[in-house]
């Protein structure tokens, strides 16, 4: 086994990874992801007690208890090139003795969990509604650069969506993980179900039009009618694909859970986004609490 090099992984002075600035016994093995960092506060206040605050840059992690259930909520930032850094430094933490700068030879399991906001791509799913993703599928190209073995039915879910949807694959080569089944069936009420789009991008790669022109004009209405096998792209953002792809490959469980803000069919936005982000915190944590 080989020793990973200080280049390759960066730990500090107080002996916590680089950029989330955490020490192992700070994390908890369930990890709540927020994008906004002002999140992590909203979702802590829900929590009984937390033991520790930390912060360096977008990265901000709170550690604590709900009852007897230990929880870490952090913050990423936006995008899936945040997510790259935050899930391979969350498993470092997890698997990687900090001494030795070897992996550890007994193999711990995270369950992360993205609480995030989204737009939606079907007229009946309305804003302020919640949605719990089967699937995450990625134009964000991240995982294109790690080495893995695409399974039959995600391969093929790709590719039905490079032919249904039109995509240019000279842009990007989308692909496709599953979440965790486990906790997906842990949500059991108040959220719609589906295939959650992740983009490298808010507002070209979402379709937005402003002063630029679109090299893939329509993309609203391709993928608000797109169909696999009895499922549908229910919503779309930035973060899920990542973390889905990320988590498979380094074996945790994952799943994520987003509050509907902007409906893009009927180009419509939440009155009160913090309301429904709120009721999402509280749905979410209750389902996590109970685990």
């Amino acid at each position: 086994m080989q020793r990973i090099a200080e280049s390759e992984l960066i730990i500090n002075t107080r002996g916590a990874v680089y950029h989330l600035n955490l020490r192992p016994e700070e994390l908890a093995d369930t990890v709540i992801l927020v994008g906004d960092p002002d999140r992590v506060k909203k979702v802590s206040a829900h929590f009984d007690s937390i033991e520790h605050r930390q912060q360096h840059r977008e990265f901000i992690t709170h550690t604590g208890f709900i009852g007897k259930k230990r929880l870490t909520v952090m913050s990423t930032g936006i995008g899936p090139d945040n997510i790259d850094i935050a899930m391979n430094e969350l498993d470092a933490l997890a698997n990687i003795d900090f001494e030795s700068r070897m992996i550890r030879p007994e193999f711990k399991q995270l369950h992360i969990i993205r609480f995030g906001t989204s737009g939606s791509l079907q007229a009946d799913i309305p804003v302020d509604s919640l949605v719990a993703s089967t699937h995450g599928l990625g134009l964000d190209n991240l995982l294109n650069f790690y080495s893995y073995t695409k399974s039959a039915v995600e391969s093929e879910l790709a590719e039905a969506f490079i032919e249904q949807v039109g995509l240019d694959t000279g842009i990007t080569y989308p692909y496709a993980f599953a979440g965790s089944q486990r906790l997906l069936d842990s949500f059991k009420t108040g959220f719609h179900k589906g295939i959650t789009v992740t983009c490298p991008g808010f507002y070209g790669p979402q379709g937005r039009i402003l002063r630029l022109g679109l090299s893939s004009p329509g993309l609203i209405n391709r993928l608000s009618h797109f169909q696999f096998k009895g499922d549908r792209i229910t919503n779309f953002e930035m973060e899920t694909s990542a973390i889905f792809g990320l988590g498979r490959l380094l074996g945790h469980e994952c799943m994520s859970v987003n509050a509907i803000v902007a409906n893009r069919v009927v180009q419509e936005f939440s009155s009160d986004g913090d309301a429904a982000v709120e009721h999402l915190i509280k749905q979410a944590l209750a389902v996590l609490a109970a685990l």
